[in-house]
């Protein structure tokens, strides 16, 4: 009987282990807290002093926004690490040191390559700053949004509830607008446009997510030869995951690389993924089937996940950052280009992959062993349909919550496999009413945690961007 019921135990178990990573991430996240807290202590220094001094008040919002900018840089770093990496490293995919070195340098990828649209789109797709009647006045209202964003999460950390950066920053630039500009000044469509994105995206993630995991269960995981399942199966779909990420950078580069040579390159790419899975799982694989392990025979896509998962979340997140600091950068340099500046993607980027490098170490280990750790099979599925859900979003300019997707995920494969299980044993036997009940209001907690933390987290931020945004614009005058 015992048996039987056990697999109805996998989604609460792995929404158990999400409330147990947010508490890592909480208790992970302490010394960047108390940087944060000096960080904010330094700003209002430099607010204060640098007019002081003689030099011209866009000096003092670039040296304040490049303080601020950088510590919300090393928190989304340090904060959404395990993400990527927790898997991999909980599977013994690959070692901490060179986890965190390869996830931080596809951040940076990410950001470099991928990052401007949701950049622009948060520079001046929520408001226009050439409306503002100076430039260092721009200056001060996306400083506002920076300073808005980092309180908040701050604050919220603080007293453990789990927000998003992407959320934060979108509500610190709409009310540091609203308070610079007014109402009509705010583009309630965008702003529409990304609120709906934030609730559809988690759907789409575990839609993904459970459709990788019928495949990868039915085909791989119940076969009768594992070993040789995986070895069939596998290296194809690690090599379309490679092909389509290729297909993905060469849209990229579009206006540098002709159709007829993005081809082979896409091709070559999904060879080589195939092939290096195909090595690593011949190195991994026993003779004997009966001891081949889902551990075993996912270490290599685990890998090549966490890498995606870290481009996607360069790409998307690094706007956070890049996205006001360029309004910022380009109002203290007037000769700069209209468009996002490659060096605020660079900054931003880097300061994310410092955060991974430097902070990251604590969190992963935390959620990449002991009772956070998802199964490798489950982490994989959740991996691949964060990033290209991500990924997705990143390409139309839209920033969004990885955790939130992520979670979206574990829902999608906890249910999926719920239902495979159901369809194999019809007979099994009903769960007790009370354990049924338990279960949902389980699950329940979960979607109102993450609801009150999306639908807090916009107002708060918003209202902190106003009161900010006010007080900077009557302190300095501009």
């Amino acid at each position: 009987m015992v048996s039987r019921q056990r697999s109805y135990h996998t989604l609460d178990k792995d929404l158990g282990r999400i409330t147990h990573t947010e508490v890592a991430q909480a208790h992970a996240f302490r010394p960047v807290r108390w940087l944060g807290l000096a960080v904010l202590a330094v700003v209002v220094l430099l607010i204060l002093v640098i007019p002081l001094t003689g030099h011209e008040m866009r000096y003092t919002a670039l040296g304040a926004g490049l303080v601020v900018a950088a510590w919300l840089g090393i928190s989304i770093g340090s904060n959404d690490v395990a993400n990527s990496l927790g898997p991999a490293v909980g599977a013994g995919a690959i070692g901490m040191l060179p986890g965190l070195l390869l996830v931080g340098a596809a951040q940076i990828a990410g950001a470099s390559l991928a990052g401007g649209v949701v950049t622009e789109r948060l520079a001046s797709g929520i408001f226009d700053p050439a409306l503002l009647a100076s430039g260092v006045r721009a200056q001060f209202v996306m400083l506002s949004a920076l300073l808005a964003a980092a309180v908040w999460i701050t604050m919220a950390t603080g007293i453990g509830l789990p927000v998003s950066t992407s959320h934060s920053i979108v509500g610190g630039i709409a009310g540091a607008g609203l308070a610079a500009l007014g109402a009509g000044a705010i583009h309630w469509d965008t702003l529409s446009l990304i609120a709906v994105t934030w609730v559809i995206t988690p759907f789409v993630s575990g839609a993904l997510a459970g459709a990788i995991l019928i495949f990868l269960r039915l085909r791989v995981l119940e076969a009768e030869d594992r070993a040789r399942a995986a070895r069939r199966w596998l290296p194809l779909m690690v090599g379309l995951m490679t092909g389509a990420f290729a297909a993905y950078l060469a849209l990229l580069a579009r206006s540098h690389l002709h159709g007829a040579a993005a081809f082979p390159l896409v091709a070559l790419a999904a060879l080589l993924g195939g092939w290096f899975t195909l090595i690593r799982l011949r190195e991994e694989l026993d003779e004997d089937a009966s001891k081949v392990s889902t551990k075993k025979i996912l270490r290599p896509a685990l890998v090549i996940s966490a890498v995606m998962l870290g481009f996607a979340h360069g790409a998307n997140d690094v706007a956070n950052v890049a996205g006001p600091f360029s309004v910022i950068l380009g109002n203290a340099t007037p000769d700069a280009p209209a468009t996002v500046p490659l060096i605020a993607l660079l900054g931003a980027g880097s300061a994310i992959a410092l955060g991974t490098v430097l902070f990251g170490r604590r969190l992963v280990r935390m959620v990449g062993s002991g009772i956070t750790r998802l199964n490798p099979g489950r982490a994989f599925c959740v991996s691949l349909a964060t990033a290209g859900t991500v990924l997705l979003t990143t390409w139309f300019g839209l920033p969004v919550s990885t955790t939130h997707v992520a979670i979206g995920g574990i829902f999608g494969v906890g249910f999926t496999r719920e239902w495979l299980d159901r369809r194999r044993a019809k007979q099994r036997a009903a769960l007790p009413a009370d354990e049924t009940r338990r279960r949902i209001l389980i699950r329940r907690s979960h979607v109102v945690t993450i609801t009150t933390a999306w639908l807090v987290t916009v107002p708060a931020t918003a209202l902190i961007g106003m009161a900010i945004c006010l007080g900077i614009l009557g302190l300095t005058g501009v």
